[in-house]
């Protein structure tokens, strides 16, 4: 096996070869200086290197999810999609409770089904307002939520 060395990025030491997608896992805790705990959660849509979200869905998903999400937890810092195309990344504050998370994607994506528009979704408010799919964000919605049993597993 290649050997690489420890990164700084919790998500690069992660063998992408060894995960099961769909899952969510806790990828990382950062203490605040006033008492207030970060939880980072690593929300895998696509197996890596195999499939990936297109584009316009990805990007109304996560229009939709930033929005809707807040609905349904007070604490949310930040939902923002990974580069690769294959998830998003949810920060939190103060709720070390996994339940809670797998509730909050499940209670968010569901509203993403029945959504009737993508937020914010214009030159005013988005900077690549072209480039949105509420039809292809509800089927990467529907497919996550198809494989909901799988969430919690992580590795094959």
């Amino acid at each position: 096996m290649h050997m690489v060395k420890k990164m700084n990025v919790e998500s690069f030491n992660l063998d992408h070869t060894k995960v099961k997608a769909p899952y969510i896992r806790l990828a990382g805790t950062t203490e605040g200086a006033n008492g207030d705990t970060i939880y980072k959660y690593d929300l895998r849509f696509c197996q890596p290197n195999q499939d990936h979200m297109d584009m316009p869905g990805l990007h109304s998903l996560e229009h939709m999810m930033a929005e809707l999400s807040r609905n349904h937890h007070d604490q949310i810092v930040d939902i923002s999609p990974m580069g690769c195309q294959t998830g998003f990344y949810l920060s939190i504050i103060n709720d070390s409770s996994y339940e809670n998370i797998l509730s909050l994607l499940d209670k968010t994506l569901n509203d993403v089904l029945v959504a009737t528009e993508v937020p914010a979704c214009n030159e005013v408010q988005c900077g690549w307002a072209a480039s949105h799919s509420l039809e292809g964000a509800k089927e990467i919605a529907q497919k996550m939520l198809d494989r909901k049993n799988e969430w919690t597993e992580v590795f094959a």
